[in-house]
């Protein structure tokens, strides 16, 4: 049967042109790869395969969230003219300090946010504790609520919050909810709309609706922050849901951890649900920028928002800086551990340098390609000194860092490139002895609920787990 001259014409048009795209993104990764990995692989990706890579490449390729740039450029004067505001006011009341080390002056710098002082801060271990406070906050407030969430349910803990604010927004207090559309695809229009009819300002954080890249769904706003009349704030790794509270029946008890914090440091993450809140809107609420220092607050804090919109590599230089500032102690907990070339060097080098480095992740997967991507690093920790342990007492989901006897981080950042490089993603660095003692303790009680990983048990395990297992890896820098 003789083929039909309109498809043979089809074809010879259709696949110089598909080849054809393959190269210019090929050149357009090459020039634009944040990653030698990454941009190997979309690189042989897009040449070999340029029917299954390009369209790929268009959802999932950029690295930088042009979208949200350009919003933040258009409200600069404005934005600047919060950040100059704050800073002058911090300034005028002595609440800046110069952070201890190198690693809170060089996040300082690449941030721009000042490390200030007179903050008080309280750590919260467990879903109970994290909603028990953040829905007492929020019953406090007297003039208005931010609350952003990456994931937000329609169960009876996201029911809960619902009723909250709207009851909230009935006694004159404005309510603010900012959700990423991609994190709460799940989530009801319904659901949406009871909120907006009971008075809260309500708006989803885009990727999709993109004009300029229609088609950008790579970028996730990851971020999970309330903000109480300037006055407090939470952030850390709940999102709204009942298993964050241990009700799953698959994950059972839910280990993850938030923290509450009042003092100048509130108004530093108040800026950056703002730079959100105007990328997706336009505009900026009435807030108040009038910051103050907490009786008894003796705590040194940084707040480090990060994401794909960033000049520089925000989350990187943070934890690569912290590895490499570490003398004595690098405990690091997340539930996904996928690092770069360059921050596994740093990890090696700390524990060859003789730091006790620890990384604690979940026994359980709730991600099946990061989880496999997380055993391929066992033989080359194992033979470096880094240890690596699994927590079995439940599903882990805390993104935690203590450093030395001094330094600690809590925040929304995994260890992985997706939080390195394209998630919105932020993190309070504490340059405080006491605190960090707080968290010590916290991840000792961690460690003793939790077993060390060895590399048998990637070497131990039948050929076609271990294929997985580095195909994993390979997949891990363009995730």
């Amino acid at each position: 049967m003789e083929s039909h001259p309109l498809v043979i014409r089809f074809f010879q048009v259709a696949l110089p042109l598909i080849h054809g795209a393959g190269v210019v993104a090929g050149v357009h990764v090459v020039m634009n790869g944040r990653t030698v990995q990454g941009t190997v692989a979309w690189v042989i990706g897009l040449l070999s395969f340029p029917y299954l890579a390009v369209p790929l490449y268009l959802v999932f390729g950029n690295h930088r969230f042009e979208g949200y740039v350009k919003a933040r450029r258009a409200g600069d004067t404005e934005l600047h003219g919060v950040a100059d505001q704050l800073a002058a006011a911090a300034a005028s009341q002595h609440l800046l300090c110069d952070a201890p080390g190198t690693l809170g002056r060089v996040v300082s710098r690449v941030t721009r946010m000042p490390v200030t002082c007179h903050n008080r801060a309280e750590l919260l271990v467990d879903g109970h504790a994290t909603f028990t406070a953040i829905f007492g906050a929020i019953e406090r407030a007297r003039d208005y609520v931010l609350v952003q969430f990456y994931i937000i349910r329609d169960d009876d803990l996201g029911r809960d919050l619902l009723r909250r604010l709207v009851a909230r927004v009935r006694d004159g207090v404005r309510v603010y909810l900012l959700y990423d559309e991609i994190g709460c695809h799940q989530l009801s229009e319904a659901y949406l709309d009871e909120l907006r009819a009971g008075g809260v300002a309500v708006i989803g954080f885009s990727s999709i609706h993109s004009k300029a890249r229609p088609l950008q769904l790579n970028f996730r706003n990851h971020r999970k922050v309330v903000v109480v009349d300037g006055r407090t704030a939470f952030v850390g790794g709940h999102n709204v849901g009942d298993e964050y509270l241990g009700r799953s029946p698959r994950f059972g008890r839910w280990r993850d951890t938030h923290v509450r914090v009042e003092g100048p440091v509130v108004h530093a993450v108040q800026l950056a649900f703002c730079e959100d809140w105007y990328s997706a809107t336009g505009e900026l609420p009435e807030l108040d920028w009038d910051p103050q220092p907490v009786p008894g607050g003796d705590l040194d804090v940084l707040a480090v928002p990060s994401g794909p919109a960033d000049e520089f590599e925000t989350c990187t230089l943070l934890f690569v800086q912290a590895i490499n500032s570490a003398r004595e102690r690098l405990w690091i907990v997340s539930p996904y551990f996928v690092p770069d070339t360059q921050v596994m060097t740093a990890l090696k080098l700390a524990a060859m340098r003789g730091v006790d480095v620890r990384v604690l992740l979940p026994e359980r997967a709730d991600h099946l390609l990061v989880y496999l991507s997380s055993y391929s690093y066992l033989p080359e920790a194992e033979q470096a000194g880094v240890k690596i342990y699994r927590y079995g007492a439940g599903f882990l989901h805390q993104k935690v860092m203590l450093v030395d006897d001094g330094i600690a981080t809590v925040g929304t950042a995994n260890f992985d490139n997706r939080s390195f490089r394209i998630n919105f993603e932020i993190t309070l660095l504490f340059t405080s002895p006491a605190f960090a003692r707080e968290v010590e303790q916290m991840l000792e009680a961690d460690f003793a609920r939790s077993r060390p990983v060895r590399a048998s048990e990637f070497h131990g395990r039948p050929f076609p787990y271990r294929l997985a297992v580095r195909v994993a890896r390979l997949l891990a820098p363009v995730q």
